[in-house]
C-alpha cells in the first residue's frame, strides 16, 4: 500500500502546499486572529506534521512532539465557522499546490482535515488537562488507495 505522503509527493508536494494554505489562513479574516503574523518556522512545523501523519519521515515528534501542538493551540477558543473555514482553506490549497485529485485521496485528507481540526477545536476551549483530547501522539493516517 502507498502511503499517503508518497501518493500525495512527498516532502516537495506538502510543503508547496502549506505554503499555500499559510497564505491563506494569514489573509482571511476570519482566521486572522488564530494566525495574527507570519512565523518563519509555522510553514516548515506543518510540512513535518502533514508528513508525518501521512506516514512520512517522523521530523514533527522528533524535533517538536505532540505536547508542543496542544500548547499551540490552548486558549484559542476555534469556533465552529473558524474550523469550517481552516478545512475549506486547506481543500483549495490542495488544488492549488496540485496535489492528486483521485477521490480515495481526497477523502482521506477530508478525514484527516476534519478529525484533526476537531481535536484542535477541543484542546483550545480546554481549561484543565482533563478536557483536552486524549490523542497524545500524530496520528498515522490511512486510507484505500484507489485499484
Amino acid at each position: 500500500m502507498t502511503s499517503l505522503y508518497a501518493h500525495a509527493g512527498g516532502d516537495e508536494a506538502l510543503h508547496r502546499l502549506e505554503e499555500i494554505f499559510y497564505t491563506k489562513v494569514l489573509d482571511d479574516p476570519l482566521l486572522r486572529t488564530l494566525f495574527p503574523e507570519r512565523l518563519p518556522t509555522h510553514v516548515d512545523h506543518l510540512t513535518w506534521f502533514t508528513a508525518e501523519s501521512f506516514g512520512g519521515p517522523d521530523r514533527f515528534t522528533q524535533n517538536l512532539g505532540f505536547d508542543y501542538l496542544i500548547q499551540v493551540h490552548r486558549h484559542l477558543e476555534i469556533t465552529d465557522e473558524q474550523r469550517e473555514r481552516f478545512v475549506q482553506l486547506y481543500l483549495e490549497a490542495i488544488d492549488e499546490a496540485g496535489l492528486p485529485d483521485d477521490e480515495p485521496f481526497r477523502e482521506a485528507v477530508r478525514e484527516h482535515l476534519e478529525f484533526g481540526s476537531r481535536v484542535a477545536q477541543q484542546n483550545s476551549h480546554a481549561t484543565t488537562d482533563a478536557e483536552l483530547h486524549p490523542l497524545r501522539d500524530v496520528p498515522l493516517w490511512t486510507w484505500k488507495e484507489s485499484d
